[in-house]
């Protein structure tokens, strides 16, 4: 998986480029929430639930159809009353979905299960360029996770960086 600070930062990226009016405390919060939401299913293993069941690690939370879900519920049910709710929720839905994607760019774990409850395969991208991160806080704290760190300042913070210029470069020539 990549970790707690590349999905946030994935996250962030997307609602500075594409949701700039919605860019607000609040609103960072739940979308940085919803882009690492999915790894919520690393509980399972408190219930003996195995990495390799598709209600595991990277299994049903880790598909288009909980992270879409996941970003429309809650942007709905916190800004339900906002008048660009569903922006909001597309910035939300966007971010949980990167998740995933972000995940299957990784070098280690099982994959993905991307297309569930179409299917349960366990899916990567071919060019798999970023460091794996530990799971745990502990493990974190290590040459392992200064690897990981390095490795997705280049492969999601220089991409995000790029994503936030070329945003604001279109919105001043509009």
């Amino acid at each position: 998986m990549a970790s707690l600070f590349g999905h946030v930062v994935a996250s962030s990226a997307l609602g500075a480029a594409f949701f700039p009016r919605q860019v607000r405390s609040s609103t960072l919060l739940l979308a940085g929430f919803c882009a690492f939401a999915p790894d919520l299913d690393v509980l399972a293993f408190q219930f003996g639930i195995s990495y390799h069941s598709v209600w595991g690690h990277r299994g049903w939370t880790h598909s288009v159809v909980f992270t879409l879900m996941l970003g429309f519920l809650l942007a709905g049910f916190f800004y339900k009353k906002q008048p660009d709710t569903l922006k909001t929720a597309l910035w939300c839905a966007l971010s949980a979905l990167s998740h995933p994607l972000l995940d299957m760019l990784t070098n280690g774990g099982l994959g993905c299960a991307l297309w569930w409850p179409f299917s349960e395969a366990r899916l990567f991208f071919p060019f798999r360029p970023i460091q794996v991160s530990p799971i745990g806080v502990g493990n974190f704290l290590s040459e392992w996770g200064g690897r990981v760190l390095l490795s997705e300042a280049f492969w999601i913070g220089l991409p995000a960086l790029f994503l936030w210029g070329l945003g604001r470069v279109v919105r001043s020539n509009s």
